[in-house]
């Protein structure tokens, strides 16, 4: 095993593991799906329980599946899409530093699993197994998971996004 295959097998794993502990607390812990379609519901994505289970669902499966190197550039595709709408119905509003709940983090997440997209999965994955390499690398790679995961967060907002505008007498 090289470096290079060992090096990329670990940011997947953190950043797959960590995306499907995220939609995994969706569901059972906090708030649990209730509570977290209520949440959703106050961003301004309607209907809230449909995104709730949409996004821990998509969170778990994304995950799941950059951790084990399968179809990695769609994978990644799922995690711009999902840390998109994330930044921009949370984040966008409170600057860039995570310390402030910025979008900083939901950044980094995003463009490291472009940088995954482009690198390969590495020969300890089941694209390696399954195809002998991943399928959409390089540049490839980048206009899948870039390309997608941004038609997929903006189609998502253009859908579903609908903030409440409430207005205040003076």
């Amino acid at each position: 095993m090289s470096s290079f295959d060992f090096a990329v097998l670990l940011l997947r794993l953190c950043l797959g593991v960590t995306m499907a502990a995220h939609g995994y607390h969706k569901i059972f812990l906090g708030g649990r799906l209730a509570g977290n379609a209520r949440w959703f519901e106050g961003l301004g994505m309607r209907p809230g329980l449909l995104h709730a289970r949409v996004a821990a669902g998509a969170e778990i499966a994304a995950g799941i599946a950059l951790a084990v190197g399968l179809f990695t550039s769609l994978a990644a595709a799922a995690f711009v899409a999902l840390m998109l709408v994330a930044a921009w119905t949370v984040h966008r509003t409170k600057g860039f530093y995570v310390m402030t709940s910025g979008w900083e983090y939901t950044f980094v997440i995003a463009v490291a699993a472009v940088c995954v997209a482009m690198l390969g999965a590495g020969r300890i994955s089941i694209d390696q197994a399954v195809f002998g390499g991943n399928p959409a690398d390089g540049w490839a790679g980048l206009l899948v998971a870039a390309g997608l995961g941004i038609l997929g967060g903006v189609g998502q907002l253009l859908l579903f996004y609908r903030p409440s505008t409430i207005e205040t007498v003076a």
